[in-house]
């Protein structure tokens, strides 16, 4: 266990390579952060840190995660109220000086490609199964499949038309979600092959609407982004068993041994040989 640094509404322990930030389960925590309950935030996921002032002599100390280092930050594309930020501790004024320590602490530690996009998520998201009930029907996600089931009241004529909908991530290239705290909120699943869709969200069957208390944020955001880290994760694990295979010595030698049964056969030229064998043992 790390140094603690207890705030308003959160509390951050710092280990050696992450930070652990939980979240105060009272009435007065947006319900956003009741619902993640905590995170672990490795200390790779950071681009920065900054020290600002808050209400009243607050201090606010903010970590601010790499582009495509958690996926509930892009899903939320910027959209989270300053409360909601998962990311922002408030600290009294009594603690300025802490602040600014811990803040120096954890500058200390980021990567040399803190300012550059991560290639993949390093911040955990809730688990599926998770569901909410959208405006127009129920949304739904076993970590394999989202589902849409249209609601009889609030469906529109043409998503009835389309009936209940699947989607399976391997299907998708990621989500859109606008805030339930704009008039016109929504999640829309963006297929990967990108056919024509309808422009009006109320009529798309890839997508749900907010609105009425449907979809709230601590519901809809986290399921937005269990959804987008499944996607990402369904398209590296091909391309990660592809490359392993690629590495493999015996493979490598035995697709040299099949390409020179091909060369002797005048089925492959020289120069081909050469150039294939060369690229045959670069993956190596």
């Amino acid at each position: 266990m790390g140094d603690v640094l207890a705030g308003i509404q959160a509390t951050w322990e710092f280990d050696a390579d992450s930070v652990l930030i939980r979240f105060e389960r009272g009435h007065r925590t947006p319900k956003l952060l009741q619902a993640l309950r905590e995170r672990r935030i490795p200390h790779e996921a950071l681009a920065s840190v900054t020290l600002s002032p808050g209400r009243r002599g607050t201090t606010v100390l903010r970590a601010v995660p790499r582009p495509g280092a958690d996926p509930l930050m892009e899903a939320a594309a910027g959209q989270l109220k300053d409360e909601c930020d998962p990311y922002r501790l408030v600290l009294s004024p009594e603690q300025r000086l802490l602040s600014e320590f811990y803040a120096d602490e954890l500058r200390a530690v980021l990567g040399e490609d803190a300012d550059q996009p991560a290639e993949r998520y390093a911040v955990a998201v809730p688990d599926p199964p998770l569901t909410f009930k959208a405006y127009d029907g129920r949304a739904s996600f076993d970590g394999k499949n989202v589902d849409f089931r249209w609601s009889r009241t609030g469906a529109s004529s043409a998503k009835w038309k389309a009936g209940d909908q699947s989607f399976a991530v391997s299907e998708l290239s990621g989500v859109e979600w606008r805030s339930p705290d704009a008039f016109d909120g929504y999640l829309r699943l963006l297929p990967r092959a990108e056919p024509a869709r309808p422009a009006q969200v109320e009529k798309d069957p890839a997508a749900v609407l907010f609105g009425l208390r449907n979809g709230p944020v601590h519901e809809s955001l986290p399921f937005a982004a269990a959804v987008l880290e499944s996607v990402q994760r369904s398209r590296r694990a091909p391309a990660m068993a592809l490359r392993a295979v690629g590495r493999d010595p015996a493979d490598i030698a035995e697709r040299i041994r099949h390409l020179g049964e091909l060369h002797q056969a005048g089925l492959v030229t020289d120069d081909e040989f050469s150039v294939k064998k060369a690229e045959l043992l670069a993956e190596l």
